[in-house]
């Protein structure tokens, strides 16, 4: 497969398995400074070299917690993205918490809302404007304690307001990179359908899908097909559907986009996994592993909060999958040939 993307900056090279910092930002509860810097550093140690984060992730702890790490880095050695179109901005009378201190929150207070165990010290503010998505990368900036990311993302265009996002934020990406303030640009989204307008739209060097090209379900619009014609990259996420697939033995009370999975899916998780085992295969390896079969895909980004997990993914990457195991589940109609 080819892990490279190739812009009007250059081309950057982001390996089959990156690093997807969400967890880091406390995503569903809150892990120590000192374990998130841990789990960083063994991403490196792994040899991912592709890391991605976002204001949202913990109102920034996510960006701070990153940036700590690899500030200590070869700058030219890591390809970093960031997201625009959500700012973060400050609550009255609030204090912050997260990086410095090694529970990773502050005491007391309101928090966070939005699924990241975290003090609430800010608000999010839609702003897909020219003007704020600028001032989102100057903040990102700040928090990273770097001096450039790599690739910027309009995120969840799908979430908030496609059309906008596909009317001032595109462009708005367009201009930063041609201005070489950013080297690539792309969206995040969780819709194949959402993507496939965004790419329809704009010169984009990158996708991030979430969830829906996976080992459990596959695009019903032909957004891969079009990214491979048109040259954008896709960056997969979600490989493990929310957790459906993130174990070979599927439990009746997996998740499946955040919430409980459908009795049907469990079925098909547990069908995918007995195929599986029959090659002495298991189910994450397989998932992990089959968001790289599409040639439009450039790289596979997992989440992790530990050590442990960074070394599991790497070694389910890392592991010999039998092409018989690709025609079986070919054969039987659960994956495309």
């Amino acid at each position: 497969m080819n892990t490279e993307i190739t812009s009007g900056a250059g081309t950057l090279t982001l390996g089959r398995l990156g690093f997807g910092a969400a967890g880091i930002g406390n995503l569903y509860r809150a892990i120590p400074d000192s374990r998130a810097t841990a789990t960083v550093e063994a991403a490196w140690d792994a040899g991912i070299r592709y890391f991605d984060t976002a204001p949202h992730y913990g109102l920034g702890l996510s960006e701070r917690r990153l940036g700590s790490v690899l500030m200590g880095k070869p700058r030219q050695e890591f390809v970093l993205s960031t997201k625009v179109g959500r700012l973060l901005s400050p609550k009255q009378g609030v204090l912050m918490g997260g990086a410095g201190k090694d529970d990773g929150v502050a005491p007391g207070g309101p928090r966070d809302t939005e699924g990241f165990d975290v003090p609430a010290t800010s608000r999010r503010v839609w702003d897909f404007s020219g003007q704020g998505i600028r001032q989102s990368i100057e903040e990102s900036l700040e928090r990273l304690g770097l001096d450039h990311v790599d690739i910027a993302y309009l995120h969840d265009p799908d979430v908030h307001d496609l059309a906008g996002g596909i009317r001032d934020g595109l462009p708005a990406l367009e201009k930063l990179r041609a201005e070489g303030l950013v080297r690539a640009i792309g969206v995040g989204v969780n819709s194949a359908e959402a993507a496939l307008e965004c790419v329809e739209a704009a010169d984009l060097d990158l996708v991030m899908l979430a969830g829906r090209y996976t080992l459990l379900e596959q695009p019903r619009v032909p957004l891969l097909e079009r990214c491979l014609e048109k040259g954008t990259g896709v960056v997969n996420v979600g490989a493990y559907n929310s957790g459906l697939l993130a174990r070979h033995d599927v439990s009746d009370d997996a998740h499946y986009n955040y919430g409980q999975a459908p009795s049907a899916l469990l079925e098909r998780a547990r069908r995918l996994a007995a195929i599986c085992g029959s090659f002495g295969v298991e189910l994450p390896t397989a998932a992990l592993q089959f968001g790289l079969r599409h040639p439009a895909v450039v790289n596979v980004t997992v989440g992790a909060t530990s050590p442990e997990q960074v070394r599991v993914n790497a070694g389910r990457m890392a592991e010999e999958i039998p092409a018989e195991l690709w025609n079986e589940l070919s054969r039987q109609g659960l994956i495309p040939s």
